[in-house]
């Protein structure tokens, strides 16, 4: 896997609370999504995960802004912790996917905010099968002359 190493890692964990995605992110796994699915079908198996996901509390599920929200209850200390889900058609028409995870307590989450997207992130891959051929690499996208 490539981006940051362990000792960055760790000191990120011990850090900082929050974790969002971006697409030039040095973390891959905090890189999101854009998918060559349609919105519906993205926006449902989202949901239909966010339900199911344990510890998870669905706050908010607004079709749409394409905005999902989370209340995330940790397993051992059971801290909650505030997530979110933003899917968005981007400038080309293919669905986009972005997440928030914020600790409420603390100066750093050990690393739990960025395992949360990253889990969420792969299990709405396998969810809506996709494939490489299905999740676009919007910075080669970018870089392509028009």
């Amino acid at each position: 896997m490539s981006g940051p190493g362990l000792f960055a890692r760790m000191r990120r964990g011990l850090t900082r609370n929050r974790a969002r995605t971006h697409p030039a992110a040095e973390d891959p796994r905090l890189r999101g999504r854009t998918y060559a699915i349609p919105f519906d079908d993205v926006w449902t198996g989202a949901l239909w995960l966010a339900q199911r996901r344990r510890g998870w509390t669905v706050t908010l599920a607004d079709d749409q802004r394409g905005v999902l929200r989370a209340e995330a209850v940790t397993p051992v200390l059971r801290f909650v912790d505030d997530v979110e889900v933003r899917i968005t058609l981007d400038p080309d028409g293919q669905t986009r996917v972005d997440m928030v995870s914020a600790s409420r307590t603390g100066r750093g989450d050990l690393g739990v905010n960025p395992r949360r997207i990253a889990r969420f992130l792969r299990a709405l891959d396998r969810h809506l099968g996709a494939g490489p051929d299905r999740i676009l690499d919007v910075t080669r996208r970018r870089r392509e002359p028009a």
